[in-house]
């Protein structure tokens, strides 16, 4: 796996072949054609580590993480002309994100051939099970018939896979997974999960909604938009960007999105703002895990993942800190030595829930889901 950042000039490249080295490079991408041709002449290099793809006809199918469905999609879907239209369609729910998934479809293509099987894996699919309770908001009906304004959520593939893992964890069926899923980022979700269903989660028709995270502000009181906007002379856009870009833990400690360098500055320099930053963003975690738990009338297990949620043992603890009237306790060894991507129990025996940390794979659940698919349809001809 691997990524590319700041495609349009000298762009970051970073992969890993499990059990190899990992590498890092950075070269010239102008565009995301660009981007894809280097990375299927990166696999395709004796250096990638990757023996099964030496040339382009070795590539049989390309999945895409695309992400915002609608109400279009309950699940992954063949990219046909009507699916991509479909997609292009949900630009104004997603308009900084399902451009770029739009490019990276037509970039597969270009550079692939158009007969190439490729597959939408969509971020709000998972969650297309919420009952309306959940994802209405209390604003004019007719708004929701009109213009669809309503709750998505998303990280619905890093939702469904962890859950999917508790599972197998727990050799369980599917509809006795009752759970509580943190996605904890510079992006930051929650998901209540009864029955093996999403039946709410915390973002909304976008993802600002919900957790304080590395720059989105999460929830707040509708009517500052517009106090914003005439307090700091900004329109409507420049308030949405400072809402995404400029808040959550940068905007409140004034230092950085990184939770890592919060947590060391809070401790080794004391400065408060950054352990404001911190602690809001453990005490806004809480109290939807505390909702949620009233949403499904109780729940087996709060799983955690992400960035944060996996690998800081400090945010794991202050979360759960909160949530010791419920019966909650936490092994602080095992809290401790649970990091780096691996899997495991941070909760006592006696506690009444259990506690997991299990590393999200959104990149495994997007290849079985077009493997899945592409067989599907070889059957069917």
């Amino acid at each position: 796996h691997g990524q590319i950042e700041r495609i349009g000039g000298a762009a970051i490249i970073t992969f890993n072949v499990e059990g190899k080295t990992a590498q890092r490079s950075s070269e010239s991408v102008k565009d995301v054609r660009a981007a894809v041709e280097f990375i299927i002449r990166w696999i395709a290099s004796d250096n990638s580590g990757v023996d099964e793809i030496k040339k382009l006809s070795d590539i049989h199918a390309v999945g895409h993480r695309v992400v915002h469905g609608g109400e279009h999609f309950t699940k992954s879907a063949i990219i046909t002309d009507e699916v991509l239209r479909t997609i292009e369609n949900c630009i104004e729910l997603a308009p900084l994100h399902n451009p770029a998934n739009v490019k990276g479809i037509f970039a597969a293509r270009e550079v692939l051939g158009a007969g190439l099987p490729q597959v939408a894996v969509f971020d709000t699919a998972f969650h297309q099970t919420l009952p309306e309770r959940a994802y209405l908001y209390a604003i004019p009906y007719q708004l929701y018939r009109r213009h669809k304004i309503r709750r998505y959520g998303f990280h619905g593939t890093s939702h469904r896979y962890v859950s999917y893992r508790y599972r197998i964890l727990q050799n369980i069926k599917r509809e006795k997974v009752n759970v509580i899923t943190l996605h904890l980022g510079n992006g930051c979700s929650m998901a209540a999960i009864k029955g093996g269903d999403s039946i709410d989660t915390s973002m909304g028709l976008t993802p600002l909604e919900g957790l304080v995270m590395g720059t989105r502000s999460g929830d707040l009181d509708a009517a500052i938009i517009e106090f914003i906007a005439s307090k700091e002379g900004l329109n409507v856009h420049e308030v949405e960007t400072l809402l995404n870009k400029q808040s959550g833990l940068l905007g409140i400690s004034g230092l950085t999105n990184d939770m890592r360098e919060l947590i060391a500055e809070s401790s080794e320099n004391k400065d408060r703002r950054a352990k404001l930053a911190v602690t809001i963003f453990c005490y806004r975690a809480a109290k939807y895990i505390g909702s949620y738990l009233a949403a499904m009338n109780g729940a087996d297990a709060i799983i955690f993942t992400g960035g944060i949620g996996e690998n800081s043992p400090e945010i794991r603890a202050m979360v759960c800190e909160n949530l010791t009237w419920m019966g909650i306790e936490i092994d602080e060894q095992s809290n401790e030595n649970l990091a780096n991507g691996r899997e495991g129990i941070i909760s006592k025996e006696s506690s009444r829930l259990k506690i997991y940390v299990i590393p999200t794979n959104e990149e495994l659940l997007i290849a079985r889901d077009t493997i899945r698919l592409i067989d599907e349809g070889k059957t069917k001809s």
